[in-house]
């Protein structure tokens, strides 16, 4: 274990990389044209990177994984066939090719099959600063990683330790199709995340905190990553639970993030095409508040969600998803798009860097007009249905009286309706959550149920 440089992460030649990755693509499309195949779109990928896990000091696993793998669609008129492979050998993927083909002559057609539309294929590939390779020494990680826990422990209070961890990671891409495209993308990312608990008993609390960049040099110390869990983890101490009532309710950044999600899986083209959305047909409508904007910034350098192109090579593009309030589209791949009667709006794969537009208040000024609600730091269970827009999850946080946080809350449920909670939003926070695809401040909500004692 101490002979850290058995399983040190390797940096690898990223061009000499996405060079025989680029040809297996190629290699794939010409055999499918062989084979007969119209058209044809293949994906190759390298992923590589560690991650050590320590507790209570002691070192408890390290992983390295280093993996390839071809994702090969074929289409013979408006039937497709799709297969993929995790061993990239020449006979392999010759046989994955082979696979896709057989797959799709037996497949029902479909008139939305097919590859993106030329004309929105990508054509300018900026530098978005997404690729910091560093060969991270495993010991490196192991000590980054026993810091984290030991700064969190630092409090007497802190019973026990679920552990906390160090990782790296990079990723490598290249997509092509039969139109004549071909697109690389490259990405590294790093982390640390300590999760701790604090009493004992039936008084036990459990909290965490992470940070995750795309460059080790932009991760916070580990130390303070530790003691934020520790903090967290203490605060929720004596924690109890409320009346039930309607009140506000805060959601700070890390679960705010959950609300936009739901907006984006609800706009999104696979639920409004099978009729599973609340939100079907409501492009054009005033979901939000008039203040309220949300915005598409896929181009931003260093963000987790940055991308010059799709998962289809579709050019991604900035826009306002929320525009004063109005629901402006949808979330769209090409096939979602003709099932809809649209066009692709560059999102096969999911948004790129959805962040509110808006500058946002201070955390404590939020709290102080809230008045007397609950500020939610977590929330469990599965309880929302895009089919109805309701929303019903177990929740923990802090209840605040006259603008003031007064005690911990456990074991309460929130409920709402997500159209009715997008349209009470009263206020967004200045206290920018950035470490995903979906970044926010905090959410003030109006007039939700909060079931308790």
């Amino acid at each position: 274990m101490n002979d850290s440089s058995m399983v040190a992460q390797p940096v690898l030649d990223r061009e000499q990389e996405l060079d025989q990755l680029e040809a297996q693509v190629r290699t794939a499309l010409e055999q499918a044209a062989e084979l007969g195949a119209d058209n044809a779109e293949a994906g190759a990928s390298l992923q590589s990177g560690i991650n050590v896990n320590v507790r209570l000091g002691d070192v408890e696993t390290i992983e390295h994984h280093r993996d390839r793998s071809i994702n090969v669609s074929v289409y013979f008129g408006r039937s497709k066939g799709h297969a993929s492979s995790a061993d990239l050998r020449p006979e392999s993927v010759a046989d994955c090719v082979r696979r896709a083909c057989d797959i799709a002559r037996f497949t029902q057609e479909d008139r939305c099959n097919g590859l993106a539309d030329p004309d929105r294929l990508a054509t300018e590939f900026p530098d978005l600063d997404l690729w910091h390779p560093r060969s991270l020494d495993v010991q490196e990680a192991i000590d980054r990683a026993l810091e984290c826990e030991a700064a969190g422990r630092e409090d007497p209070r802190i019973s026990n330790s679920e552990g906390a961890s160090a990782s790296s990671g990079l990723g490598l891409s290249v997509y092509g199709n039969s139109h004549g495209f071909m697109g690389r993308s490259s990405g590294t990312r790093y982390g640390q995340v300590c999760i701790l608990i604090a009493g004992n008993g039936s008084g036990m609390q459990r909290d965490y905190w992470y940070d995750s960049r795309r460059s080790f040099d932009d991760l916070e110390n580990p130390d303070v990553t530790g003691r934020k869990a520790a903090e967290r983890t203490l605060a929720r101490l004596d924690a109890r639970q409320v009346k039930t009532g309607r009140m506000p309710v805060l959601f700070a950044p890390e679960v705010a993030r959950g609300l936009l999600g739901h907006l984006v899986a609800a706009v999104s083209g696979g639920a409004l095409y099978r009729n599973a959305s609340f939100l079907r047909d409501s492009a054009g409508s005033q979901l939000f508040p008039q203040w309220l904007n949300l915005s598409e910034q896929p181009f931003i350098p260093r963000a987790a969600g940055s991308a010059t192109f799709d998962a289809e090579g579709v050019q991604a593009v900035e826009r306002n998803l929320v525009d004063q309030g109005v629901l402006t589209g949808y979330v769209l791949s090409s096939y979602s798009a003709r099932r809809l009667g649209l066009e692709s709006t560059g999102n096969a794969g999911g948004v790129h860097n959805l962040r509110q537009a808006d500058a946002g208040e201070p955390l404590s000024s939020l709290i102080e007009d809230m008045g007397s609600g609950l500020l939610v730091t977590e929330v469990m269970g599965q309880g929302v249905s895009l089919v109805t827009g309701d929303y019903s999850r177990g929740a923990s946080g802090f209840f605040v009286e006259n603008g003031q946080i007064a005690y911990p809350v456990e074991e309460v449920t929130i409920a709402g309706n997500l159209r009715n909670m997008f349209s009470s939003v009263r206020a967004l926070g200045d206290d920018l959550d950035d470490r995903a695809n979906i970044a926010c401040g905090s959410i003030l909500v109006d007039g939700m149920t909060v079931a308790g004692s």
